[in-house]
């Protein structure tokens, strides 16, 4: 399927503006049929979210290219996954941070987090730690250097802001009104305070499914 993953990206993401050369590179190798049930391989690489199970999808390409652009990685880095899925996304961040980067993912869904763990392996990215975990919780070590976010959430997780290390990235979809604004988060203070400081950049509007765990809705709001 390389043919319609090239055409992936340049019909989908460099013509919807997405211009970070790295990050089409990646999402130009990364194999997108792998991370998709085997019934749904067919389409895998069309403009749209598909369903993985469980009550969630894998996002359109261009979604996971703009937060992939939005954490402006450069290679190093380490990064915090929530909301692994399939795994997909994992696989392009990991490709981005290689050589020296980190990667942990964590999914609250223990039969995703399994099957991404396996699908990850399988295709060599081994290193990327996927975690049957609240977001929360796996962001408590700190010193994140990204922060990517595949869930609407009612309000900017103080937990996931408080693990990232002085000019970290955090792109996370916020909902307001009756849209999901994908944001980006930029912590400018220089962390020897005990308030912590961030710039804002709204991305897009978008369609997620809701965040779930510690910092996500109530049940009776999803």
């Amino acid at each position: 399927m390389e043919a319609e993953r090239r055409a992936m990206v340049d019909r989908q993401l460099r013509a919807g503006g997405i211009e970070d050369e790295r990050v089409l590179r990646a999402m130009g190798a990364v194999p997108r049929e792998e991370f998709v049930p085997s019934r749904l391989r067919a389409d895998a690489y069309a403009d749209g979210a598909l369903p993985i199970g469980h009550g969630q999808t894998i996002s359109q390409p261009w979604v996971v290219a703009a937060i992939c652009s939005g954490l402006e990685l450069r290679g190093g880095e380490r990064v915090l996954e929530v909301g692994t899925g399939s795994g997909y996304s994992a696989a392009v961040i990991a490709a981005l941070v290689r050589p020296g980067g980190f990667v942990r993912s964590a999914e609250l869904v223990e039969g995703l987090a399994k099957g991404a763990r396996a699908t990850l392996g399988r295709l060599g990215f081994g290193d990327v730690e996927v975690l049957a975990a609240d977001g929360a919780t796996a962001a408590e070590a700190g010193g994140w250097d990204a922060i990517a976010v595949h869930a609407a959430a009612p309000a900017l997780p103080t937990a996931l802001v408080g693990g990232l290390r002085p000019g970290g990235r955090l792109v996370i979809p916020l909902r307001e009104g009756n849209a999901d604004m994908l944001t980006a988060f930029r912590r400018v203070d220089d962390g020897s305070g005990t308030e912590v400081s961030l710039t804002r950049t709204r991305i897009t509007a978008c369609r997620f499914v809701p965040l779930l765990g510690e910092s996500g809705f109530p049940a009776e709001g999803r």
